[in-house]
């Protein structure tokens, strides 16, 4: 019994799970703090060794209620309830920012990978050479611009430098050079115009790396903090990166509000993987199919 079952999981295996294990442990382990900390108070939280399941001593205290650091996360220290208004910001930038470079990539990707013509090559590393110019070198004349456009304290001002990305470029057309050209020809032979064939073949069948480069589209938007510190100076145009700096740096801020809104700003980036985590399950099915 024993020879069968190292027959089945060698050894390799074995380690592979632990260490797997351990990686999913530490990855967690912070969510894992956030969610708890945000139902406790400073006390607790900078308690030593740290308790993971709040006291319910915090819970019957009449000065406290449950969602006590969730309002207080809401309110602000101010009392200006700019949460929402600053979260709402975030939401539009990140989902106009995430939308326009699937379809700009998509569509620059798709004729990187399918279409043959002078320079095709150069301007493919044109585009991958702005990918080694870090942000902070252009952030300046980029602020210039945005002024001299009068853009600034507008939510074109968040949106328009980021409305594509070359790492989305490169992703869509790696992706689209496996693509079957004769599923093209056909529809071709069918008829079918340029543009229905991207529309109504290409995007449909390249669902999996369209969901990932939506998802790290929404991500960096999401997270973007440097961009909006330049362009948003009016507490009303701010975005939830920038709400979180500030909630932090104030001195009324305790450490269990702090973790609310913390919690608060991460839902919609929870809700978005996980209505999305099918198509990356599909996409790895296709990828060990190939493989094989």
């Amino acid at each position: 019994m024993k020879n069968q079952f190292v027959g089945k999981i060698s050894v390799g295996e074995v380690l592979s799970y632990v260490f797997l294990t351990i990686v999913l442990v530490f990855c967690i382990l912070p969510l894992i703090f956030m969610l708890t900390a945000a139902f406790m108070d400073a006390k607790q939280i900078m308690s030593m060794p740290y308790t993971w399941i709040p006291s319910s001593k915090y819970f019957t205290t009449s000065t406290r209620t449950f969602f006590t650091n969730f309002q207080k996360a809401i309110v602000g220290n101010h009392g200006d309830n700019i949460f929402f208004r600053n979260l709402f910001n975030s939401l539009i930038v990140a989902t106009v920012c995430a939308m326009t470079t699937v379809f700009l990539a998509s569509l620059c990707g798709f004729g990187l990978a399918k279409y043959k013509f002078k320079g095709q090559k150069a301007v493919f590393m044109a585009i991958m050479s702005t990918m080694m110019i870090p942000f902070e070198a252009i952030m300046i004349p980029l602020y210039l611009v945005a002024t001299k456009m009068k853009i600034i304290n507008t939510i074109p001002g968040l949106i328009i430098p980021f409305l594509v990305s070359a790492f989305g470029v490169f992703q869509m057309r790696q992706y689209l050079i496996t693509f079957p050209t004769e599923y093209l020809d056909a529809a071709r032979v069918d008829g079918m115009g340029e543009f229905g064939i991207y529309s109504r073949i290409v995007l449909p069948n390249s669902t999996p790396v369209i969901a990932t480069l939506a998802i790290l589209s929404f991500r960096n938007q999401w997270d973007n903090l440097l961009w909006p510190l330049l362009c948003s100076q009016a507490e009303k145009m701010k975005t939830i990166p920038l709400y979180i700096s500030k909630f932090a740096e104030e001195k009324q801020t305790d450490e269990g509000a702090l973790m609310a809104c913390a919690l608060l700003a991460s839902i919609p980036m929870f809700i978005l993987f996980f209505s999305m985590s099918k198509y990356f399950l599909g996409g790895a099915a296709v990828y060990d199919s190939r493989k094989g």
